[in-house]
């Protein structure tokens, strides 16, 4: 055997000792990705209150797991802000790339924000004794969301869809305005009123 040979034999050792490893992280991380998408469907349904127990029979597996993933109510509830902020952050290029249009890409993207808006009913209640941990989420929502938003904007501005002038912080900050108490008042349609908003973006034809 030369000895390109048995650099090749041991590159293909190392790479066979480190999948192993490089797979179980790989399914943690699912693992983890899907207790969290649980969680998020149970605060939707019940709010951040909700039993522990009903987040584990969601995710199907025992409290035990939640616990050893997240000791706290606190850090399972940024936890799950955290990953619905980076779903929707990465939701914007995808629909972009998608279109039909980059006015219809933002129309999408907007609802998945509204639907993120509305449905972290709670969160502020949970935050409330940690001032700290609520600032960090606000400028971590303001850092992932705002770039995303902004080059929705810019596409649809450039397309000729919808006018310019509007910077992404007013319409997120708008559409917020729109979205207060929208899960505590049953004859208010927020996502209506925000779709009306996002159609009069348009240039008028």
């Amino acid at each position: 055997m030369d000895e390109h040979d048995e650099h090749d034999e041991h590159d293909e050792h190392g790479e066979r000792a480190a999948s192993p490893a490089k797979s179980r992280r790989k399914d943690a991380r699912r693992n983890q990705q899907n207790l969290l998408d649980a969680a998020a469907r149970v605060f939707a349904a019940s709010g951040v209150e909700a039993p522990v127990r009903d987040i584990a029979a969601e995710a199907g597996v025992g409290t035990g797991t939640i616990y050893r993933h997240f000791p706290t109510r606190s850090d399972l509830v940024i936890a799950v802000y955290r990953h619905q902020v980076d779903a929707c952050a990465e939701a914007g290029p995808a629909l972009l790339e998608a279109g039909p249009t980059p006015h219809a890409a933002l129309e999408r993207w907007v609802g998945l924000f509204v639907d993120f808006l509305v449905t972290k009913h709670g969160l502020a209640a949970a935050m409330r004794g940690d001032s700290t941990g609520f600032e960090t989420l606000h400028a971590y929502f303001l850092d992932r969301l705002l770039p995303v938003c902004g080059r929705l904007l810019d596409a649809a501005v450039t397309s000729g869809e919808i006018r310019p002038g509007l910077d992404a912080y007013q319409l997120l900050r708008g559409i917020g305005n729109l979205c207060i108490g929208a899960d505590s008042d049953s004859r208010y349609d927020a996502r209506r009123m925000v779709g009306i908003l996002v159609a009069g973006l348009r240039r008028e034809e």
